[in-house]
């Protein structure tokens, strides 16, 4: 039997593959330039990931790339289509680089008191005290500087500075700290791009010499006072946060009860808060004009309702300081105003991808932060999942049932939460180390209460604050704010509701990412192909385990990560924000002290008086960790012989002299360096990470310190709260 194909039905087979394939391009009509926004960004995440600043400046060849891309895509899509996503790509890498080369070098602070004077342009309320930040700052009558100085008032300090003021304190100054551990969130290069030099906090009171005018700031500040005095307690706190996007008075117990229950996103004034506003105000004018019969005739009520939502939006996000999903919001809100006014669709796939792009544009580095992650994922994942259960809920829609509107209602939450919960799931994972078990159950409560008490009432209260009349509107928002801390506390409370695992790392998010935007962006069974890219996202942390060993950069605390929990060495002075960053990337919430002697975890962890030893796994690398004693304060330690207790590695948090013949060490010089440390412990020799070799020389990284300076050494962070 001859198994060969005639050439007849070759070409027949050919035809059908041709004929298939043309079907599947012509699915994805309109789907092929919100791919140039997911390159833009890619191409943002190129620049972020290089050791050091690129050699050569990608913006040149973005108008070749760009018109010869248009060219062929006159002619032929898909070859159009790629040179067109290469010239986003580079786009975006140029764009990058440029924002980072025109931002203001960082200015070396000085060790002591200083007395600052600037302008105040944010007044943030902390659960004590309050915190201001200025601009055009002197240091000791020194030249302003182009960077902004945060300080944290004494918690007795009866000044009540606003935005525009000019006043004068003492402070003690620290530059933003390097990330905790390698791979962390980077407090340096965020302070970097929003114009951040130093924080501290002050050392007397604050001289006023200056009142400033009034403005959006001041606004802001005095509506935050308002709800304060009007709504007590932490629910007030939440409460100016949804109104005026200042999140820093809320307590940290009722964060960590909002985020374990799965409600942090509610904090955060986002698309959420911004649609309900814009939606309430387009509602209350179109309302108005249709009672007015004269204006219903000759004006469209439409038209003037949506412009003045439009408005109401903008002014939302000034009051709330422009956040990144204001933005995306606004962006978003403005297209959607233009295509109801051309009577075109309003919500798409392609005005996402241009408020992303917009963002990007404007601010880059905005890309590496959850705000953006997550905003952005729960919109593409809702627009995606209406679009595919259109056809569904319309069948619905049809049946002439008295139960059909309560249905569509409870069914609409429940997708909402379930879609945005699972595409928020993965940055939230990464950058936090946490999931949250019953966020849906939590939201079928906590979202509804938001949308119909807790932002009309603000909204009225807005409204009534010219009058004076804002005192009981903002009671009633008030209990919808302790109905949603009572879930909140509730959910959070629940066993496992928050389990903490090891963060993902961050190229199986970028995996998620690429995934995600597959699986929404085309159509038919093309988008299949996002679902198993997804897949190995989400397994990354199997081959990217997290690390055997952190070293804090000021080296007071040592962390072993074995089968039976996180064991830590800590040394007197050791900061808790250090810690609990430590332990989250470990993906543990506690950790258990190590002993003066004993075996521990199965015997994986030896101590004996002045060292431990740790081998986590079978024909791994050895630790070999020592434990000098306790130094007197005010008196230098002396350096550890190394030799006295050798193996793979020896990790010591004093200077060791002599080394081992072989293996690896780190010491106190280590983290002087190169910031934190992390190691690695499968193989037979370890792998060692620091701060400095996953950042690189970057403008925002500061330069290895020198042998002989004092400046150089390393500082505990003055103000961790500002982090």
């Amino acid at each position: 039997m001859s198994l060969a194909i005639s050439p007849v039905e070759r070409q027949d087979l050919a035809a059908r593959i041709g004929g298939w394939a043309a079907s599947l391009l012509g699915a994805q009509q309109g789907r092929f330039a919100p791919w140039l926004a997911v390159a833009l960004g890619a191409g943002v995440l190129w620049y972020f990931s290089l050791p050091e600043e690129p050699t050569w400046q990608p913006l040149w060849l973005v108008p070749p790339m760009a018109a010869a891309g248009f060219w062929l895509a006159r002619r032929w899509l898909l070859p159009g289509w790629s040179v067109g996503l290469v010239a986003a790509f580079l786009l975006g890498a140029g764009l990058a680089g440029w924002h980072a080369a025109r931002q203001p070098a960082p200015l070396f602070l000085p060790f002591g008191a200083l007395v600052v004077e600037g302008v105040v342009t944010q007044v943030q309320p902390l659960p004590e005290g309050q915190r201001i930040t200025l601009r055009e700052a002197r240091l000791d009558g020194g030249p302003p500087l182009a960077r902004t100085i945060r300080v944290r008032l004494r918690n007795n300090d009866p000044a009540r500075p606003q935005p525009g003021d000019r006043l004068r304190l003492r402070a003690l100054l620290r530059a933003p700290g390097a990330p905790v551990v390698p791979g962390g969130y980077d407090f340096q290069r965020a302070a970097y791009f929003s114009g951040l030099d130093g924080s501290g906090f002050a050392l007397g009171p604050v001289e006023m010499l200056e009142q400033g005018l009034p403005g959006i700031a001041r606004l802001r500040t005095r509506l935050n006072r308002v709800v304060a005095e009007t709504i007590p307690g932490p629910a007030g706190a939440v409460a100016a946060a949804l109104i005026t996007g200042t999140q820093s008075g809320i307590p940290p117990a009722e964060i960590a009860a909002m985020r374990d229950a799965g409600l942090s996103h509610l904090l955060a004034v986002s698309g959420l808060h911004m649609s309900i506003v814009m939606g309430l105000v387009f509602f209350m004018l179109r309302l108005a004009v249709a009672l007015v019969p004269f204006v219903a005739l000759r004006l469209p009520g439409k038209a003037v309702a949506a412009l003045g939502a439009l408005a109401a939006g903008t002014f939302y996000m000034l009051l709330t300081g422009s956040q990144v999903p204001m933005q995306r919001c606004l962006g978003m809100a403005v297209l959607v105003t233009l295509a109801l006014l051309a009577g075109r669709r309003a919500v798409s796939l392609r005005s996402l991808a241009m408020a992303a792009a917009a963002v990007l544009v404007l601010a880059p580095a905005e890309l590496l932060g959850p705000s953006f992650q997550m905003s952005f994922a729960a919109v593409l994942v809702l627009i995606a999942g209406h679009d595919a259960l259109r056809p569904w809920l319309a069948r619905i829609r049809q049946q002439a049932r008295w139960w059909r509107p309560a249905l569509l209602f409870v069914l609409g939450l429940m997708l909402t939460s379930l879609l945005a919960g699972a595409a928020t799931a993965p940055p939230g994972w990464h950058h936090f180390g946490r999931l949250q078990v019953f966020g849906i159950l939590a939201n079928a409560v906590a979202v509804p209460l938001t949308s119909l008490l807790v932002m009309p009432a603000a909204l009225i209260a807005m409204l009534a604050l010219p009058l004076g009349l804002a005192e009981w509107p903002l009671r009633v928002m008030g209990w919808g704010v302790e109905g949603i801390l009572l879930v909140a506390r509730e959910v959070a409370s629940w066993p496992g509701a928050a389990p903490a695992l090891p963060p993902l790392p961050g190229w199986g998010l970028a995996l998620v990412c690429l995934g995600l935007c597959w699986l929404c962006l085309w159509r038919g069974l093309l988008r299949a192909g996002g679902v198993p890219v997804i897949l190995l996202g989400l397994s990354a942390g199997l081959v990217s385990p997290p690390p055997d060993l952190l070293v804090s950069e000021d080296a007071r605390i040592v962390a072993l990560r074995t089968g039976q929990g996180v064991y830590l060495h800590r040394l007197p002075g050791a900061r808790a924000f250090v810690q609990e960053n430590m332990l989250r990337a470990m993906g543990a919430t506690e950790a258990l002290p190590l002993p003066a002697h004993g075996a521990l975890a199965g015997g994986t962890l030896v101590c004996e008086p002045g060292a431990c030893r740790f081998r986590p796994h079978p024909g791994g690398a050895e630790v070999v960790l020592r434990r000098g004693p306790p130094v007197p304060r005010g008196q230098r330690s002396a350096p550890i012989d190394a030799t006295a207790h050798c193996a793979s590695l020896v990790v010591a948090l004093e200077p060791l002299r002599p080394r081992c013949a072989t293996g690896d060490s780190i010491d106190r010089f280590s983290m002087w360096r190169n910031g934190a440390q992390a190691a690695w412990l499968r193989g037979a020799a370890p792998r060692l990470a620091s701060d400095r070799d996953i950042r690189g020389d970057r403008p925002w990284v500061p330069a290895e310190p020198l042998p002989g300076r004092a400046e150089t050494l390393p500082l505990a962070n003055v103000d961790d709260a500002g982090r």
